[in-house]
């Protein structure tokens, strides 16, 4: 085991696989030689060279478009589009090209890729460097989503994600890109793409989050614990979708409150759609109203981050409320 931060976990996932499988491979924006506006593929250039580390232009249409063509030619593309923000001018190509080709062949293609993003707010960038658009693409069938919060999960999903036959957003929260830390065993594990984990025992209320968020309900949970008795629940999604219902409402049947915190704006965000879920399979369970602590609608600010993020100062009196409803 080696302690690693998101970066090094997800540079040594990439660097592993590419050794392991010849047909995986890196291209984006400055990923070559720069490695990255993060430095997340820095060093893969020096070792796997120009074929396989590609260098491309400034058009995120093309970038995706170019790794359809190859996985559906039976590569192993991971495209890296620099910040979440720039994905939409590929957005066509994702959820209508990479999206349908399973159903659209009857199950005879596949179209196996990763799209690594970096996501979510933390760095002051701004609305153009902030923004957290999983919804729309756990909107979309025929794609995964999955969001890790610390290195452990970052190395284990997205080895998970390069060997899934179906096409992946790999969003990589920015805000602990480097803060979070932890230990990684060097060698080959996987985590399933289907698996939530309590991350906090609590019988009091449930608290699902993902990303950097998942640190930020960690702190709100042990100040309620401290100042008020409550033991939170707190769940990691770790995969967005296909979501782990079934940890979710076994949670939820026992504390009888759940609570979901995310990043992205409150309406038509994904916790909604998990209120509404735990509204179909746990009603009866439910003891106080479902609560959403989440970014404003609004886009996301420069100067006022901090007022627009989820932090601990808005998710403790959630917490509080719900547990004494």
């Amino acid at each position: 085991m080696t302690e690693m931060n998101m970066v090094q976990a997800i540079n040594d996932a990439l660097r592993l696989e590419m050794r392991r499988d010849d047909r995986v491979l890196v291209l984006g924006e400055d990923v070559g030689k720069v490695g990255g506006v993060f430095r997340v593929t820095q060093g893969l250039y020096d070792e796997f060279g120009e074929d396989r580390v590609i260098d491309t232009p400034l058009a995120e249409g093309g970038i995706i478009g170019a790794a359809i063509g190859m996985a559906l030619y039976g590569l192993r593309p991971v495209p890296e589009i620099q910040f979440s923000d720039f994905i939409f001018p590929a957005f066509d190509q994702i959820v209508s090209e990479a999206a349908k080709y399973r159903y659209r062949s009857g199950g005879e293609y596949t179209c196996p890729m990763v799209i690594r993003t970096p996501v979510g707010g933390g760095i002051r960038g701004g609305h153009y460097h902030s923004q957290s658009p999983e919804a729309l693409f756990i909107h979309t069938p025929g794609l995964k989503v999955v969001c890790p919060s610390n290195p452990y999960d970052a190395k284990g999903l997205l080895l998970s994600a390069i060997r899934d036959e179906d096409p992946v957003l790999f969003f990589e929260p920015k805000r602990v890109y480097r803060a979070a830390k932890g230990e990684v065993p060097e060698g080959d594990y996987t985590v399933p793409l289907s698996e939530a984990k309590v991350v906090r025992e609590g019988k009091h209320v449930t608290v699902v989050a993902w990303g950097a968020m998942l640190y930020e309900v960690l702190a709100s949970a042990e100040e309620v614990a401290a100042s008020h008795g409550i033991e939170t629940e707190v769940i990691d999604l770790r995969t967005l979708w296909p979501i782990d219902l079934d940890t979710i409402v076994e949670s939820v049947k026992k504390t009888g409150r759940i609570v979901v915190v995310h990043e992205a704006p409150k309406t038509c965000g994904f916790g909604a759609e998990i209120l509404t879920l735990i509204g179909e399979k746990a009603f009866l369970h439910l003891e106080a109203p479902p609560v959403r602590v989440t970014g404003w609608d609004t886009p996301f600010p420069y100067t006022l981050e901090t007022d627009y993020l989820p932090l601990q100062h808005r998710i403790t009196p959630a917490l509080i409320e719900t547990a004494k409803f």
